[in-house]
């Protein structure tokens, strides 16, 4: 199985262009049919992804490789400092060349991983590749004589010994979380019919398919579109299907429509880009011909990329490692500030130094975010119905200066450590949040896309000044504008560089009550 990047996307800036009367989720509750409830239920736990498991694989590997160069070193050669720096060169680089070799020759693929017998011969083939490689390397170099041609053996059997043990060990692990579901894309196929029917029959009849569809959804009556195409139910409509995704954590949608009919395949994107998946575009049955990069393939099944799902993989592995690290930073560096402040807290006013408050995170789900208590304890308000505003009589003197100065906001670094937080992203916002009367998912188009990544303490809309109230409709709008645009140009990068700006753009304290 391959799943290569495609080059032409549809983006959020091209879906806008294209249709301006863009419309989203309402954010109103769906309530499923007790069938699709109960299919979304069994798939709410989490799974492995092939991505990250080949991705820890070649790290393994190339930890075999450098281990068992290195045990035999010690056990051979012997510790000798004057003999170390030449011998770790040449094992590093060894580990290396064969890594990169393994994944040339499409070595990390799922088919190879989940059969590495079928496949032993190639395999042996680049492990010997590579020693004879670094064995030629050496000759040219004129360095071969530096060496143990003892150890230069033992290492290449014992290294090949374990390298083979460990592929072995990791097929049959790779087999068991494929048929208990722990290894697997999930998916749901968009769109019904003749075309839905024959896609699913193709990724069914792919090899080593990763892919577990779980239902289908399609706007039509039963007259258009059967009730069980290919043997799957049909679950329900569109905006079923927003909620389906959300409890059975789907990883991609597959839109089984022709590229022809742009308006229909417009009108599904307009509702299902707030969702945190892939979103895919069947290029089965399509007569247009592109050049091969402009695909992604399920096996030999031809996909167009319209979304891919935002800080992802190997990415949200690198966030959530920042994530820690600056968290557990931010608690050392400010641990003197927040034993003040709860202090003062608790010498003030009764009541709780922490005030907990329930907001939407990732993928809308609910959160609980902590914040240091800024009002007195009978005049707090958990669902923030009732926004703060400037000398509100409901705040305390602490919390006027604490709230004014973003201290409030320190015990999130906790949230962050937890994992219910992210240091950076979209702030995340009480559940009754509103502006005017009006939620804000009913004043703004795509509110509910700020979801698609793990809020964040801290955020590119707030050191661009948008932080504090939101008394009118623009202030959520321009929240949400560049809360997208964070999203959708996520790096590391981009979150050092908000992370060390925040402190600096707290000094505006304008908009903060």
């Amino acid at each position: 199985m391959k799943d290569r990047k495609a080059e032409p996307k549809f983006s959020r800036d091209v879906v806008r262009s294209l249709t301006p009367d863009f419309e989203h989720s309402s954010g109103k509750k769906v309530t499923l049919s007790p069938v699709a409830y109960t299919i979304a239920s069994q798939y709410a736990r989490d799974t492995n992804s092939p991505v990250m498991i080949s991705g820890i694989m070649r790290i393994i590997e190339f930890l075999i490789v450098t281990i068992a160069g290195i045990a035999v070193f010690v056990f051979y050669v012997g510790p000798s400092a004057s003999a170390l720096l030449h011998y770790s060169l040449a094992i590093l680089a060894t580990a290396t060349v064969t890594v990169l070799m393994l994944e040339l020759t499409d070595s990390f693929q799922l088919a190879v991983m989940r059969d590495p017998f079928s496949k032993f011969g190639k395999l042996l083939l680049i492990w010997t590749g590579a020693f004879a490689l670094m064995s030629l390397a050496a000759f040219f170099l004129k360095i071969s004589e530096d060496y143990s041609r003892v150890w230069f053996g033992a290492w290449y059997i014992s290294g090949l010994i374990l390298f083979i043990a460990f592929r072995v060990i990791m097929s049959r692990l790779i087999r068991r979380w494929a048929r208990n579901g722990r290894m697997e894309r999930r998916a749901v196929i968009v769109g019904g019919g003749k075309p839905a029917e024959d896609l699913i029959r193709s990724i069914e009849q792919q090899p080593y398919n990763d892919i577990r569809i779980c239902g289908v959804f399609d706007d039509r009556d039963a007259k258009r579109s059967p009730p069980v195409v290919a043997g799957y139910p049909k679950l329900g409509n569109i905006s079923e299907l927003i909620e389906f995704a959300r409890i059975a954590q789907i990883d991609m949608l597959i839109v089984s429509l022709p590229i022809t009919a742009e308006e229909r395949v417009l009108s599904l994107l307009k509702k299902l880009w707030v969702l945190p998946v892939d979103i895919r575009l069947s290029a089965h049955n399509n007569h247009l011909q592109f050049r091969p990069r402009a695909y992604s393939y399920i096996g030999s099944v031809a996909m167009i990329d319209l979304f891919d799902k935002p800080i992802n993989d190997w990415d949200s592995v690198a966030k959530r490692a920042f994530d820690i690290f600056f968290s557990l930073f931010g608690i050392l560096v400010f641990s003197p500030i927040m034993i003040a402040t709860a202090i003062a807290i608790k010498l003030e006013s009764k009541g709780t130094v922490i005030f907990k408050q329930q907001r939407h995170g990732f993928n809308n789900e609910i959160i609980e975010v902590w914040k240091f208590r800024s009002m007195y304890t009978e005049m707090c308000d958990p669902t923030a119905r009732n926004a703060v505003v400037k000398n509100d009589p409901r705040v305390t003197r602490v919390g006027r200066f604490i709230r004014k100065t973003s201290i409030d906001e320190l015990p999130q670094f906790f949230n962050s450590l937890m994992g219910t937080l992210s240091l950076v992203g979209p702030r995340p916002h009480a559940i009754a949040a509103h502006t005017r009367n009006v939620l804000y998912n009913e004043v703004v188009d795509g509110y509910f896309a700020r979801h698609r990544v793990k809020p964040g303490v801290t955020g590119w809309a707030q050191i661009n000044g948008w932080r504090g109230e939101i008394d009118s409709d623009d202030k959520i709008k321009m929240r949400t504008e560049f809360d997208l645009y964070y999203i959708e140009n996520w790096s590391l990068w981009f979150d050092l560089k908000i992370l060390f700006l925040t402190p600096v753009r707290l000094l505006n304290t304008d908009n903060a009550y």
